[in-house]
């Protein structure tokens, strides 16, 4: 899941080395994008529709491997 996540905020922040994933393991996954300010706006997106998309795709990942995962967007 953790790569899936950085893959994409890569792809989409305009500086990739500041992108920064954890996960955090137990009964349901709890990822934790961290990202510099000025990509903050880029990783929510319009009306949050960025960030609601990476987190269907954390809990689709989470749901084929029998578990349940968050994503939080931290800057």
């Amino acid at each position: 899941m953790r790569d899936l996540v950085e893959y994409v905020a890569r792809a989409l922040a305009d500086e990739p080395d500041e992108v920064r994933v954890e996960e955090r393991q137990g009964t349901s996954a709890f990822v934790v994008l961290t990202v510099a300010p000025e990509d903050l706006g880029r990783m929510i997106g319009r009306q949050g529709r960025t960030a609601k998309a990476l987190r269907t795709l954390v809990s689709a990942k989470a749901a084929l491997e029998g578990r349940s995962a968050t994503l939080e967007i931290r800057d």
